[in-house]
């Protein structure tokens, strides 16, 4: 072996940071971050699963400490930090942040407060009935093993899984590149489900939503969405759900009443909640609340005094909603490890379809082990029933005989296996008793051979006699899990709540006010109109880009270059001589991102969006606003492109600009109205510009140019999407 000692190899380092990073990248995605179709549990939990199953903590067996089961996870399975590894022991067995808790804590597990749980030390834990359905036949030979990182023991690559842990506990995961989001479901609607599709393997996305609707978080709650939303969701992999808390109105003394909060959204923390609501009361943010007060035992009780007992309930909990984290977003994400180990984001069949494949899997290794053991068996008793009539002569031979084995083989015609079984065998065996029982349970075996073998045919029915096995198991589960006090569904999927106006009780006085915002993105809102904009003052090296006229009762919008739109309320922005507030702080504005446009909302009205490549669409001004600092995505953009236009849509016409001077004008009834979309092709090539006018009224381009009527402009009219023609000499350069 050649000696490498202070061998030096020379290397770019670009080349070896690339090389470097994606091995990280890939063993983070695989190895730690993305759950596994087949099971949905990641690495951690899985061997924790196993690592407590082989210390015999059964849903029956006694408790023990936690400190023992992390001590064996990381001593034998998962190398890692014990507080991390208890951390995730922990959330198994909370109740309140897994739907279907695999494991059973005694002693404090936290809280849906946000209380940490004690330490490993005080806490004792054990399997439940989910975690031993998952562990299922993990015995006998129904998963691949690989060796653990020091090569001293063996860890499975995945468990059995017959219970369909992805959906039914969800999952959450941020790798190098890519993230996982799945929300709980129920346990019964996905067995449901899935046995639709083992009947009838052609069933649509819509026959398996009608089994399971959507999401069943662990905490309730109402999930407020709309039903088209939610298909494409499940169809694509990718959406979300908007849950809200369950609330009702409670009367009181004298015609007074109170606002009850029974359950509150997934994942929120409920001090932290009360606290928030407690700041904005603090700064006057929500008007209508006179106190909050928490009254939860066991069971969430917020109770919510209004300021006034004429306001009317729904009214107040908009405000809340809309401020507050009654109401929260739940991403869906499925992006998970394939049974190939690649990942991928998956649609509601494919999920099920991975599972149910699995199952199939796992049924025919477990056949093929019960196979062999019944054979192995089936010889031993032919060996039992070959010498039984002949005693004797056994007895002789093992009296006799210096080398009893190979007589025995030779005078019955005997295997070594069910020699040594014979000579294994005790004296009371002899029995005319013990006969009888050996030919009742070889007979019991030849039947399960059969079955097995006929189970096992591919050329067969086997693969039929499989699935309605499975049918079976599933049937069972559902039975098992779908019903009773863990069973039962906890979150109601209701239609999108009508829209509450809520401008009317907006503590903010009806005034004119001019917006003011710098080259360098200060805002800021000067009262009264009419100013002149060379009277502005700014910080060094700033100036002036944009003055808005309104009335501080309106709401803005601004259009960033990611296609998102946000929503500002005139009346909260800072008042006064000074430089304003910095725009990127009043709104979640990334630093590679940049301002397109910025005016009035006005419901009555629409706006025209596209992005650089030529792509765009008419959405309702309303579909503009925003309730959330991070925005609302309006524009889908692909990697690479951005946001370019951002306009009011009146008239009945559209003119388009290209980067290489090409112009063109067509019908604006050509462009599609969507709430969010990529939108379809206005030019041909990049674009740089695009306004909408009246077709009598004419085309006005920029300040003080001359109107142009639709009529000057028939040399330029095209249909939507066409190359154009040379721009004319009236359309400045940029």
């Amino acid at each position: 072996m050649p000696d490498v000692a202070g061998h030096i190899e020379d290397t770019s380092l670009s080349t070896a940071l690339s090389e470097r990073y994606l091995a990280y990248a890939m063993s983070t995605i695989t190895s730690r971050s993305l759950p596994d179709v087949r099971d949905g549990l990641k690495p951690v939990h899985r061997r924790l699963v196993y690592a407590m199953q082989q210390l015999r903590l059964d849903p029956t067996a006694g408790f023990k400490k936690c400190a023992r089961v992390v001590g064996d996870v990381i001593g034998k399975y998962h190398p890692h930090g014990d507080v991390a590894v208890y951390e995730a022991l922990v959330r198994l067995a909370q109740d309140f942040a897994v739907r279907y808790p695999l494991v059973e804590g005694q002693g404090n597990f936290g809280s849906v407060d946000g209380d940490n749980a004690a330490a490993m030390r005080y806490t004792e834990a054990r399997l439940t009935a989910v975690a031993k359905a998952l562990l299922e036949g993990i015995e006998d030979d129904a998963v691949d093993f690989r060796p653990t990182y020091d090569g001293e023991d063996a860890e499975p690559v995945v468990l059995p899984s017959a219970f369909p842990n992805l959906l039914a506990n969800g999952a959450a995961g941020i790798a190098v590149g890519m993230a996982t989001s799945i929300p709980p479901h129920n346990a019964g609607e996905v067995c449901a489900a899935a046995a639709l599709l083992v009947k009838r393997p052609d069933a649509s996305l819509d026959e398996l939503l009608q089994l399971m609707p959507g999401p069943d978080f662990p905490t309730g709650g109402l999930i407020v969405e709309d039903p088209a939303a939610i298909r494409t969701a499940y169809e694509t992999g990718r959406g979300g759900f908007r849950i809200r808390a369950r609330w009702f109105r409670e009367e009181g003394r004298f015609g007074t009443w109170t606002v009850v909060v029974t359950e509150i959204p997934y994942q929120v923390q409920k001090g932290r909640l009360i606290e928030q609501i407690a700041e904005l009361m603090e700064q006057k943010k929500l008007p209508l609340l006179a106190d909050v007060r928490d009254e939860s035992t066991t069971d969430i009780r917020l109770v919510l005094e209004p300021r006034s007992k004429g306001v009317e309930p729904e009214v107040l909990m908009e405000t809340l909603f809309r401020a507050t984290q009654l109401e929260t977003r739940f991403g869906l994400n499925m992006n998970v490890l394939a049974s190939d180990r690649t990942p991928r984001v998956m649609g509601l069949r494919e999920v099920l379809r991975e599972w149910l494949d699995h199952r199939n899997a796992v049924l025919v290794r477990r056949s093929r082990h019960r196979l062999d053991a019944v054979l192995r068996r089936l010889e031993i008793l032919d060996g039992f029933l070959a010498v039984y009539l002949n005693l004797d002569e056994v007895i002789r031979i093992v009296r006799e005989e210096d080398e009893p084995k190979p007589a025995l083989m030779a005078a019955f015609s005997l295997t070594e296996l069910q020699a040594d079984a014979v000579l294994n065998m005790r004296l009371r065996s002899l029995r005319r008793l013990e006969e009888i029982e050996i030919r009742r349970e070889h007979d019991a075996l030849l039947r399960e051979r059969d079955e097995l073998h006929a189970l096992l045919d591919e050329q067969g029915p086997g693969q039929k006699l499989r699935w309605r096995r499975i049918g079976q198991d599933l049937e069972r589960l559902r039975r098992q899990f779908g019903g009773g006090p863990l069973g039962t569904r906890r979150s109601t999927l209701t239609a999108p709540p009508a829209a509450v106006d809520i401008s009317a009780i907006a503590a903010v006085e009806r005034e004119p006010i001019t917006v003011v915002l710098s080259q360098k993105g200060w805002i800021k809102a000067v009262r009264g109109h009419g100013l002149d904009p060379a009277a502005q003052k700014f910080k060094e090296g700033d100036a002036l880009r944009l003055l808005i006229e309104c009335l501080s009762t309106d709401r803005l919008c601004l259009f960033a270059t990611d296609g998102r739109s946000f929503t500002l309320r005139a009346g909260e922005l800072p008042r006064g001589r000074g430089d304003g507030q910095p725009l990127r702080l009043v709104v979640e504005l990334g630093n590679d991102q940049d301002m397109v446009s910025l005016f009035v909302l006005r419901n009555d009205a629409r706006a025209l969006v596209a992005a650089s490549t030529g792509r765009g669409l008419v959405v309702e001004m309303a579909d503009l606003v925003a309730e959330k600092r991070t925005g609302k995505q309006v524009l889908n953009l692909k990697p690479g492109e951005r946001a370019v236009v951002c306009a009011e849509a009146s008239g009945d016409h559209v003119a388009v600009l290209g980067e290489n001077r090409r112009f063109l004008v067509f019908p604006l009834s050509q462009l599609p109205v969507l709430g969010r979309g990529s939108g379809v092709a206005l030019l041909k090539g990049p674009l740089l510009d695009a306004r909408t006018f009246d077709g009598k009224t004419g085309l006005v381009w920029h300040d003080g140019a001359k109107p142009r009527p639709v009529a000057d402009l028939q040399t330029y009219l095209g249909k939507r999407g066409d190359a154009g023609r040379a721009a004319p000499p009236w359309v400045p350069r940029r």
